[in-house]
């Protein structure tokens, strides 16, 4: 079950459960919408894979497989991170 974790972990913007700005690798890291785009060049810096929209838990499902509260920001270093993508 995936964690739904409640921000980016680069900006640090919230992402609620029901966020359509979710993106998430294939290791349940998480960023918005914008940085997967605009900083990200949409490779993940943590494992190299692609994103993907976040799913939506049902909202009737919450009670029973609450998300997670768990916060992870981690701030890119973004020139260490064009780098090594654009060496490829």
């Amino acid at each position: 079950m995936l964690d739904i974790r409640p921000t980016c972990e680069h900006c640090n913007k919230s992402l609620p459960y029901d966020s359509r700005e979710a993106m998430i690798c294939t290791f349940e890291c998480t960023f918005c919408k914008d940085c997967v785009e605009n900083v990200l060049q949409h490779v993940c810096p943590n494992c190299g894979g692609g994103f993907e929209k976040r799913p939506i838990r049902p909202k009737q499902l919450l009670k029973k497989y609450p998300v997670s509260t768990k916060v992870v920001f981690k701030p890119v270093d973004v020139e260490a991170h064009l780098k090594r993508i654009n060496k490829n």
